[in-house]
């Protein structure tokens, strides 16, 4: 199922739960639900972290749209008018305004598989280790890894989430990147694998890699990438290598992509959180580059270029609408 549309799932599930009128066959429903992939439930944990963002969110928007103001009126004029009516409908209003559901900020609640974690990074921050004297690991913003060892050596690292470039600087050893239910491994050259929300991809930068799956394998050359997640794997493609590994650069380089995928991406790197509440500008494309450490200004470029309207409020978030 494609992520879009368990987000919005799991929006629906957040506003029922929240409604204030659950019946015993929700709950059951809801758990069945939950369980039925590992994506389900981190999707489902990313939508309840941001729902502490939705109360001031949700302010602004029943100020300046008549038809969330209308649904939210509904509702505290309803049936059990208490807090948790009001989270419902401010959940409400915020969905029917078109608020993107975004990625948490992953150094806030951290899951509990990413507690054990050898090496992790903040929101923004990126780091480099050694491994060997062969092998150089580069964490991307939000990421944690734990490494996989053979007595006093490291032959891998578990991706837990995030992003991680590895370099391979001479042939030898395989080197492994387990993510999710699949492995990575190349001997020499250099790759990067993303693991988020149960996604995982896989670019070759440099050399050829090997993807070993439940539903198959994969062999990438240079330039080519294969994405899986728990049931199926894709096809190898091409890609622009430089465009994917710009983030190593501090760049993050964009074609043709929506918006709200754009400001998504954003939110990995930039303390506090944006949220766009205008459903027309959602699938305008976005081509271009914008450096790591000046992201106010590519916001403010995306402000311009799209004619949105920039508030801010407390806490680092910022609505486009």
């Amino acid at each position: 199922m494609p992520l879009d549309e368990l987000e919005r799932q799991a929006w629906s599930w957040l506003r029922r739960l929240n409604s204030g009128d659950v019946r015993v066959s929700d709950a059951e429903a809801f758990k069945r639900w939950l369980c039925t992939s590992p994506a389900h439930r981190s999707i489902f944990a990313a939508a309840k972290r941001d729902w502490a963002l939705i109360e001031p969110a949700a302010g602004s928007v029943l100020r300046t749209n008549p038809e969330a103001a209308a649904l939210h009126e509904r509702a505290l004029n309803g049936p059990n008018h208490n807090r948790r009516v009001f989270l419902g409908a401010a959940a409400s209003a915020a969905a029917v305004a078109g608020v993107a559901v975004l990625h948490p900020q992953m150094d806030l609640w951290r899951p509990l598989n990413e507690w054990n974690a050898d090496e992790r990074t903040a929101t923004g921050e990126q780091r480099t280790f050694a491994v060997a004297q062969r092998i150089q690991v580069m964490l991307n913003t939000q990421t944690s890894v734990r490494r996989q060892t053979v007595g006093s050596g490291t032959i891998g690292i578990d991706l837990l989430a995030g992003e991680v470039a590895v370099d391979l600087m001479d042939p030898g050893e395989p080197f492994t990147v387990l993510a999710g239910v699949g492995r990575s491994r190349a001997e020499f050259g250099r790759f990067e694998v993303r693991h988020l929300d149960g996604r995982v991809r896989v670019t070759c930068i440099e050399g050829d890699v090997s993807i070993e799956h439940p539903a198959g394998r994969r062999a990438l050359e240079t330039g080519q990438q294969a994405v899986y997640d728990g049931v199926a794997v894709s096809g190898v493609g091409s890609v622009d290598a430089a465009d994917v590994s710009a983030w190593r650069e501090g760049e993050l380089v964009f074609r043709q992509t929506p918006l709200a995928r754009v400001v998504e991406e954003i939110n990995r790197y930039r303390s506090g959180r944006v949220m766009l509440i205008n459903a027309a500008a959602r699938s305008k494309p976005v081509s271009g580059s914008f450096a790591i450490g000046l992201l106010d200004v590519a916001l403010v470029q995306l402000q311009r270029t799209f004619d949105l309207h920039a508030q801010s409020l407390p806490a680092g978030l910022l609505i486009l609408s």
